[in-house]
Parts: structure tokens; C-alpha cells; sequence
């Protein structure tokens, strides 16, 4: 902290990693923290910090990943706090790789705030051990949901754990989505259904890949027919676009579809959700995207976060992405459809309550840094009495 009243945040979580969903993370937080303490100063612990200075050029940004503990640790020593979080970070495997570098910065005397973090699967015994020893000595614990709560007490976590909301529940539609589409040639004047797809990846790994393409494509084709309606696949990840084609290839209708190859921003990605009709999908931003821009939304949960966000917001939640559940898919979209006025109420009073919690998140650092600064002055992992910091 270079004087009184001033701060720096460090934030470490899956930033550069082009995915959507976390990208809305980082930049919901970032806006939330701005808007409460204006003077902040930011550092950004990012996977690729070539795509990180681009999108957020006001922001000091620093590659964590490789980098030896010693050459890390230079940059940590500045921080006032580090802000672990948000998003899915603590898996098994992956945990451990966040942890060791939030442990750094304890043991630099840098105390590690836990924002509205994801986990789970989490059973490996060795990111249970880093999760007890990290979050233990965290000030604040916050996680995302009621499931993520849970995969961290299994694992031996013993200390108050709060439940907030995703971050990304904070950002705001804009009016930007029109333009878009038709950059990418989606007819205009038509019923639009915006469809997610995702890879089987680390976070699903379950997932049969021929199987879930082929029950992705009837209820393409189903909901092409049923609403007259033209498919747009939003894709959180490049590598959704993969995806997408795959299903498209096994539709009937594939001519009344259309693949977004656009490297969009989060904020022009919701733009883009709320000029749709109807969301089904399997990516948990996007499903939050369509929650905030309060359109009918199916998730299709390949995993508990996302089935406990269908639960959080009233949604359809069939467990499982699998062939098997075509038919009962078929008449959740019949019965969304039919229902959507009245569902869209109900949908967006939790949507309003989600945002309130997820401002807690926020609410609590701003809290935290306002009692550090006024306390103390943090220099180099050292608490020093403000009146004596020169």
C-alpha cells in the first residue's frame, strides 16, 4: 500500500483462459470493486497475460503460470490483499495449482480473500490437504453455491464458509446484440433459440461425446419445428464451436441454424443472449446470461454447479446430458415454452435476489479493505501503523 487509503488487490483465478463464464467473472469484479473504492489498484494473475492486458489495459497483469516461487513472490509482496476467486477453481488437480500460490502469499504475511469460488469434484486427498491449509488461514471464505460448500466441508474444511452468488450475476445487458447477430448473418424478424454445447473436458469428463451431440440435435430439430424458430449457437469457449458443428451436422434443420464464430467479450456475449427467445444450454454463463436477460432458459446440467443454479432459479434440472433423456428434454422445452409468461416472474424475482448476494461478495472485500486501511498500511507482507508508514 503505497499511503493511506490506498490499496492493492491481487486476484488470482482462471483468467486468460478465453473462456466467457470467467472473463465475466474478472470483470464483474473488477467494475464492483472500482465503483466502491475508486483510488484501487489491481493486480491480475492470469494464464495468458497477452489476452488479459487487452481486455483490461488499466489493470497490472503478471504470468503466475511456470514461474518459480521466487519470481512470484516479488509481485505478491506488493499486494495489500490477494483475491482468490472467482469461479470453478477448485477441482481435483487443478486446486492445488491456486493454492500453492495463495499459500505464497500467506506465507509473505498477505492475507487471501476467497471470492465466491466453485468447487468440486474434489476428492483427491492431496487438494483436500492444500484446500485445509490455505482456506483455513484465508480471512473470508465465499463460495458460489450451496455445493460448493459442501465439496469443501467434505474435505475437511472446518472454519464459517459463506454462500454467496456468481459474480457475473452483476453485470448489466446492453443493446449491442442486434448489430452482432447480423455481423454473423442471423436472419432478422425471426423466433431466435440460443443453444449452448460444451466439451467433455476436465469438468466433464463423463460425458459421451456421439451421445450428447446426437440428443443435442433432436431437440434442435424439435425446437426448430415446434416454434418455427432459427438455432444460434453461443459458444463460451473456442472450443465450444467445435461442438456446435457437431450437433448441427446431425440435424434435419440444419439449414435453420447458425454457429457464432465471433471472439466476443462477455459483456457483447450478453448483449447477444438477450436478443434470443429462449435459452438451452449446458454452459453455466450462459445460462446466467439468459437469467439476467430474462428470457425462458433449460439447462441441461452436465454438472452440480449447473444443476444447483436451475434450482436456484427455478429452472427445469434433469440430471445428466444422455440420449436416454431426449423424451423428457423434449417436454421440458414444450412445457417452458407454454409456461413462459408466468415463469418469467418467478425467474427474474430470483434473479434480483441472486444479485443481492452476489453483491455481498463485493460488499465483503470493500469491507475488509476499508477496515485495512484504516488500521494499518500493508508493505511488503509487513502490517505497518499508518501513522508511521512513510
Amino acid at each position: 500500500m503505497d499511503s493511506a487509503g490506498s490499496v492493492t488487490v491481487g486476484v488470482l483465478g482462471s483468467y486468460g483462459g478465453r473462456n466467457v463464464g470467467d472473463e465475466a467473472i474478472l470483470t464483474a469484479l473488477l467494475d464492483r470493486v472500482r465503483a466502491g473504492r475508486p483510488q484501487t489498484r489491481f493486480v491480475v494473475f492470469s494464464r495468458n497475460p497477452v489476452h488479459t492486458r487487452r481486455v483490461h489495459p488499466d489493470v497490472e497483469v503478471v504470468g503466475w503460470e511456470g514461474v518459480c516461487r521466487e519470481g512470484i513472490s516479488a509481485h505478491l509482496r506488493r499486494l495489500s490483499v490477494l483475491v482468490l476467486g472467482g469461479g470453478g477453481i477448485l477441482y481435483d488437480t487443478e486446486a492445488r495449482r491456486y493454492l500453492r500460490l495463495a499459500r505464497t502469499a500467506q506465507d509473505l504475511g498477505v492475507p487471501v480473500f476467497t471470492y465466491a469460488v466453485g468447487a468440486g469434484p474434489l476428492a483427491d486427498e492431496a487438494d483436500c490437504a492444500w484446500v485445509r491449509r490455505v482456506l483455513s488461514d484465508a480471512v473470508e471464505v465465499t463460495v458460489r453455491d450451496e455445493e460448493s460448500r459442501l465439496v469443501l466441508e467434505e474435505a475437511g474444511l472446518t472454519r464459517p464458509i459463506s454462500v454467496t452468488a456468481d459474480p457475473a450475476l452483476l453485470l448489466v445487458p446492453g443493446d449491442h446484440g442486434g448489430e452482432l447477430l447480423r455481423a454473423e448473418a442471423v436472419p432478422d424478424g425471426v423466433r431466435l433459440v440460443g443453444m449452448s454445447v460444451r466439451e467433455p473436458g476436465r469438468a466433464a469428463e463423463h460425458l459421451d461425446e456421439d451421445g450428447y451431440h446426437q440428443l443435442l440435435a433432436s431437440v434442435g430439430d424439435f425446437l426448430v419445428h415446434r416454434l418455427d424458430a432459427h438455432l444460434v449457437f453461443v459458444s463460451m469457449e473456442r472450443g465450444d464451436i467445435r461442438h456446435a458443428h457437431a450437433v448441427v451436422s446431425r440435424m434435419a434443420s440444419a439449414d435453420r441454424c447458425t454457429v457464432l464464430h465471433g471472439d466476443y467479450a462477455p459483456q457483447q456475449v450478453l448483449d447477444i443472449v438477450t436478443r434470443l427467445d429462449l435459452a438451452v444450454g449446458m454452459r453455466l454463463h450462459f445460462l446466467i446470461f439468459a437469467a439476467l436477460s430474462g428470457i425462458p432458459l433449460l439447462p441441461l446440467p452436465y454438472a452440480g454447479k449447473v444443476f444447483d443454479f436451475a434450482q436456484q432459479i427455478g429452472a427445469p434440472a434433469l440430471r445428466g446430458v444422455i440420449r436416454e433423456t431426449t423424451g423428457l428434454l423434449l417436454a421440458e422445452v414444450d412445457r417452458l415454452w407454454d409456461e413462459r409468461p408466468a415463469r418469467a416472474a418467478d425467474t427474474a424475482a430470483r434473479t434480483a435476489s441472486l444479485r443481492l448476494r452476489a453483491a455481498q461478495t463485493a460488499d465483503r472485500l470493500l469491507a475488509y479493505l476499508d477496515e485495512t486501511a484504516s488500521h494499518h498500511v500493508i508493505r511488503y507482507g509487513t502490517p505497518v501503523p499508518a501513522s508511521t508508514a512513510g
